[in-house]
């Protein structure tokens, strides 16, 4: 047995599977099968159980795949160090991000990550999906949901709220709704699975309940919903931070400000994968990220709460026109 050997059986458990490991190692899957074949051969004991999908490792191939871990993280950490010796920080990170938050609140974090550390090459992914982080090798995902995934190391970044609203114009000519059953009934603008009912929650002080709702306008492209709602074609349910600023400038107004309203979830977290080793650029696009949420999010609560006391009352307290 080997150092080489441990790290190899390592690579294999978290890739899941012979055919994946062999495929970010770049050898062939017989290769692969040999190498662990001839360990534990080597050792007399059997080290993993195959399925015809996944592998799992025995206790004893636990036991050294935590041995192999620690190895593999030593002589990253070394290499690393030879890498920048003289040349500052460096590297490169592949991150994963919601489409609509990466896209109209992120990205200006990660342009000014990339300016203050122009040797760091990011990778980045706009993707709303949890299940691929795995398949696609990423060192860092942000993601929206009620509870991070068991096997994954999360931190909670910020609070998600989805709000009910309109464009001025479109809420003086249309009653919007003052209940949580009326949204069934407007032309409703939001984010969708392609063909399922939309699942929504809807939460005050103690109170939760569960709404099945068909939008009219569906797209995972937040900045489109964003437009659709300030056209006036009907009444959206989006992620507050999608028309904070136009709320704040008064061409939208917001309905149900006294419910929470969650789609895919009330929380954002990071995510990474245990015992995955992090490189100082990873370690340092981490904080950087962590850091900015945080901002954001205090800065965001107190504007919610002022755009939500001003906006609210006068949207409630106007009658409907026939």
């Amino acid at each position: 047995m080997d150092a080489q050997s441990l790290v190899l059986l390592v690579d294999i458990v978290e890739a899941g599977n012979l055919s994946l490991a062999a495929r970010r190692l770049k050898m062939s899957r017989a290769n692969i099968s040999y190498h662990l074949n001839q360990l534990e051969k080597s050792l007399g004991l059997q080290l993993l159980r195959r399925t015809t999908r996944r592998i799992e490792p025995t206790e004893i191939g636990l036991r050294l795949v935590q041995h192999g871990r620690a190895i593999r993280d030593e002589l990253l950490a070394a290499r690393e160090s030879v890498a920048m010796l003289g040349t500052g920080l460096h590297g490169s990170v592949r991150m994963s991000m919601p489409t609509g938050f990466g896209h109209l609140v992120m990205s200006g974090w990660l342009i000014e990550f990339k300016r203050r550390y122009p040797a760091i090459t990011l990778d980045l992914l706009f993707d709303n999906k949890v299940d691929d982080l795995l398949r696609e090798e990423v060192d860092v995902a942000i993601r929206v949901m009620s509870e991070p995934p068991q096997q994954m190391v999360a931190t909670e970044l910020a609070q998600v709220r989805h709000v009910v609203c309109a464009a001025t114009d479109y809420a003086r000519d249309h009653p919007l709704p003052t209940g949580l059953e009326q949204l069934a009934r407007v032309p409703l603008v939001t984010s969708a699975v392609a063909g399922r009912e939309l699942r929504v929650s809807a939460y005050r002080g103690r109170q939760r309940r569960e709404l099945a709702l068909r939008p009219t306008l569906a797209s995972e492209n937040f900045q489109f919903l964003r437009e659709a709602v300030l056209a006036g074609v009907g009444v959206g349910l989006v992620p507050d931070y999608v028309v904070a600023q136009d709320l704040a400038q008064g061409r939208i107004v917001t309905a149900l400000g006294q419910w929470r309203l969650s789609v895919f979830g009330t929380r954002m977290f990071l995510l990474r994968m245990p015992g995955r080793y992090q490189t100082l650029a990873v370690r340092t696009l981490i904080d950087f990220v962590v850091a900015r949420a945080q901002a954001w999010a205090a800065g965001e609560n107190v504007e919610k709460d002022d755009t939500r006391n001003r906006s609210v009352p006068s949207l409630v307290s106007r009658p409907a026109r026939r």
